[in-house]
């Protein structure tokens, strides 16, 4: 049992892997599931809970539900293609079931926030039933979303079987210092591993080509947020500040390693791609939709501002980026309604870390040093997104879980002692933590910011 780097870092579309890409990848699966009972549905009936019925509407969850009854994936959609679609099921109460089998749907009472249970095994709960004309049901499922863009039906997460692959790979591991020390034995780095691993799915080739594309959609994505400026939807006119940051920049001289304004680099780097994120633009999942500026930023701090960048580099960063990532996802979670932000941002900075020491040259011992202080400073960090949208204060902790990730990987590079507090030892700490939050600080917008500051 195994996840891939490509199932880490997927390509989606935003506000939140959790509430858009999940969800809409469950609803997919649900209507291809019926299989040849699709041409006699007459009815689908949708019920979000938890997490998903209190931030939902922030996050497009109905929307991308939506989407996925009519056969969309995260990775094919056209995020242009969404507003006028949704338009026309609104005028028309009408679905078109994987894009062929037309019904009846009326939103008022075919889809339910439900804010009064919860499912039981994940708050990210929902759960779909087809009807057909007689009104008897066809297919009834329940299906999570357990972060990044991850989904369990009802019997996978009764029986805890996470999401991971049944092709065995060669050097399989669960907790860091299983990774480490299978390095060790080799004289690997942690991307020397990976790649092996990766090799038990596609080529070398295949390998390389799609982690380039995954940096090349990730540069694409800060480009287009450093370009794209207006009032971001939502009902907060919250203002695009990614252009107008990047211009004041540019106006110094391009991204060069002799530049003086490394962090304000840092910054529009991580707030064009979260801004993107919160449009519900194209973004790479990275662990999550909601953390996805953190590690296309220090990337692109790698790749502009070290003069030792090069594509081999790249390559390093990303899958030493991915074992880290699995390891949270392996032993506590990676969804920010389960561990707050700290599963999300914290998660995604420690990736970030860990990555670039390893792209500098660290060890294996610098490596997860990076790792684990990228993670020990956001311990306890909350998920209390105001208005439930990925807006406030999501963009702006990106743009600090870029500068903490950085600054990690260069107290980690600076020292040659094994720290005291192993990657393994955060990890656990970061799981008893998130499993100890009250629950109105995991992504219920119902506790800390969402419900101080006043929406405008």
């Amino acid at each position: 049992m195994s996840i891939s780097t490509f199932e880490l870092f997927s390509i989606g579309i935003g506000p939140s892997s959790s509430h858009t890409v999940g969800p809409m990848r469950a609803a997919r699966k649900f209507v291809q599931d019926l299989g040849p009972e699709l041409s006699k549905v007459a009815r689908i009936e949708a019920t979000v809970y938890g997490s998903l019925a209190f931030t939902g509407k922030g996050h497009g969850t109905h929307k991308a539900i939506l989407m996925g009854l009519e056969g969309e994936t995260p990775e094919g959609i056209d995020p242009d293609s969404i507003p006028p679609r949704l338009t026309h099921i609104e005028e028309t109460h009408e679905l078109k079931l994987l894009g062929q089998h037309r019904i009846a749907f009326k939103p008022q009472t075919d889809f339910i926030f439900n804010f009064k249970e919860e499912l039981p095994y994940h708050p990210n709960g929902m759960q779909f039933n087809a009807f057909a004309e007689d009104g008897s049901l066809i297919l009834h499922d329940i299906y999570y979303s357990i972060g990044g863009g991850f989904i369990v039906n009802e019997a996978e997460a009764k029986n805890d079987q996470a999401p991971q692959s049944k092709t065995p790979v060669k050097y399989a591991f669960k907790l860091a210092h299983e990774l480490f020390d299978h390095c060790r034995r080799e004289n690997f780095r942690v991307s020397d591993l990976m790649m092996i691993n990766e090799e038990s799915w596609r080529s070398k080739d295949e390998i390389r080509a799609g982690i380039l594309n995954i940096a090349r959609i990730m540069e694409e994505c800060i480009d287009k947020g450093c370009h794209t400026g207006g009032i971001l939807a939502g009902g907060l006119n919250v203002h695009r500040r990614a252009p107008a940051l990047y211009k004041k920049l540019m106006a110094q001289g391009k991204p060069q390693p002799q530049h003086t304004d490394v962090m304000n680099w840092l910054n529009v780097f991580a707030m064009a791609v979260n801004e993107e994120n919160a449009a519900g633009g194209r973004v790479v999942t990275a662990p999550t939709n909601g953390a996805a500026g953190i590690i296309p930023a220090t990337l692109n701090y790698y790749k502009h501002f070290c003069p030792e960048a090069n594509e081999e580099g790249v390559i390093e960063f990303l899958l030493t980026a991915a074992a880290i990532g699995i390891l949270y996802k392996l032993n506590a979670s990676i969804s920010g309604a389960e561990m707050g932000c700290q599963g999300e941002v914290g998660v995604a900075c420690s990736m970030a870390a860990g990555a670039l020491a390893a792209a500098l040259g660290g060890n294996l011992q610098q490596v997860e040093n990076a790792a684990e202080i990228g993670m020990e400073h956001n311990l306890g960090l909350t998920c209390d997104p105001v208005g439930g949208l990925v807006q406030i204060p999501c963009i702006e902790r990106n743009a600090m879980g870029t500068v903490k990730a950085v600054n990690a990987a260069r107290l980690a590079l600076a020292e040659t002692q094994k720290s005291k507090v192993s990657l393994d030892m955060v990890i656990n700490t970061m799981r008893e933590i998130g499993h100890n939050m009250n629950s109105i600080y995991k992504e219920t917008s119902k506790g800390g910011l969402a419900v101080n500051v006043p929406e405008c």
